[in-house]
């Protein structure tokens, strides 16, 4: 008797989780999965077209060509370029043939625009990190850790339970007080329990998290529009009429009112909008399905976690509505599910409860773990 006292000691200490220690807190992940791949695309995308925009650019030299008169030598050519590249202004006639000019000063910023838009793509990121992370941090490393402690905490109540089994001289008056601790709620974990509830009546991370998306969404829909202006004004025009008529050469006569021009890094420019556009157009629904994630409950975590005495109150209260910080938590750990050690051993306890014949003898692990310690040969059978 004593071997298999033994063997049942031995298989209840393998049960229970090392402890993280600090390499838990570093480990943890503050971002979605989805949140981080949008960061990288609407950050990284602007960044890297912009850099072979002005690669090109510095490869190639000159980013206008102006067909100067044939008398032009090769100096006043080069001023022409110069100038017309430095005002951009067109030159034309409308239907009734009256002058009229046209800036297409938006050309040349266009790639600093992107930069610009870059950096503002950073900032729903920003946001997020510096008004909502520190918090969600520290939550996310308390309620994990009390998960995995919950675990082991049941694991040595069996363990407890065990030794007084064995030293009792009744085991149906040990049953008894075991069915009674039970129906008293002796074996739940109020701590843990109360502070998922309190976070399912706070809205500090989920408004944060709703206005992150808001802001990103605002900023790619502007940014397409900014790009359609461009389009539907500039980018259908890469050739412009020119006049260097002004300042000392206004009086000029051998100088013709207007010279033709074209914008050699037209297309290019065209490539990238197009580029940027539409990678955002498909990035809209993608940010849309990430503030829709919050409108239900995350319940396949906790169904897990059922398992743990402390989670029978809890899942008939997530009858509510399901914007609240304890809906974001849970989206959060199921990102970080690689650092809730406890998880996977209940996710294969509960598989096992689903494969036990006996399934109303299986309400917890403390159930499992005292039919696994050799204790169902004399435990009643749970009435429910």
């Amino acid at each position: 008797m004593s071997l298999s006292h033994t063997a049942a000691e031995y298989m209840l200490s393998d049960a229970l989780l090392p402890d993280a220690g600090s390499s838990r807190a570093r480990g943890l992940r503050l971002e979605l999965p989805s949140d981080r791949l949008l960061k990288f695309v609407t950050v990284g995308l602007p960044l890297f077209l912009v850099s072979l925009a002005f690669a090109r650019e510095f490869s190639a030299g000159s980013q206008i060509s102006c067909f100067s008169p044939t008398n032009f030598t090769g100096k006043q050519s080069a001023y022409t370029d110069t100038a017309c590249w430095d005002s951009l202004i067109h030159h034309g006639f409308d239907a009734e043939g009256r002058a009229i000019t046209k800036s297409l000063w938006a050309l040349k910023v266009f790639p600093y625009s992107l930069l610009v838009v870059a950096v503002l793509m950073y900032l729903p990121y920003l946001l997020w990190r510096y008004a909502a992370a520190p918090a969600l941090h520290c939550d996310l490393l308390f309620i994990i850790d009390e998960l995995d402690k919950s675990y082991n905490r049941s694991v040595r109540l069996v363990q407890h339970m065990k030794k007084i089994q064995q030293a009792s001289a009744e085991p149906e008056q040990f049953w008894e007080e075991y069915e009674r601790a039970r129906r008293e709620r002796y074996f739940e974990f109020p701590l843990l329990e109360r502070y998922l509830t309190c976070k399912q009546h706070a809205h500090a991370l989920v408004s944060m998290y709703i206005l992150r998306n808001l802001l990103l969404l605002l900023l790619l829909a502007a940014t397409c529009l900014y790009l359609v202006f461009l389009h539907l004004n500039i980018f259908f025009q890469d050739e412009f009429s020119c006049s260097i008529k002004t300042g000392l050469l206004q009086a000029e006569p051998h100088i013709p009112p207007l010279i033709p021009c074209k914008l050699v890094f037209f297309s290019v420019f065209q490539i990238i909008s197009v580029s940027v556009g539409s990678v955002y157009v498909l990035l809209i629904p993608v940010v849309i399905y990430n503030a829709l994630q919050l409108c239900q409950w995350d319940k396949g975590l906790l169904s897990v976690y059922e398992m743990l005495p402390a989670f029978d109150l809890l899942s008939r209260r997530m009858l509510t509505c399901p914007l609240n910080d304890l809906n974001v938590i849970l989206l959060f750990l199921r990102a970080n599910i690689s650092e809730l050690t406890s998880f996977s051993r209940l996710n294969a306890v509960s598989a096992l409860r689903e494969a036990t014949a006996n399934k109303e003898d299986i309400d917890t692990v403390i159930d499992f773990m005292t039919l696994l310690a050799g204790l169902e040969t004399t435990k009643p059978k749970h009435q429910t």
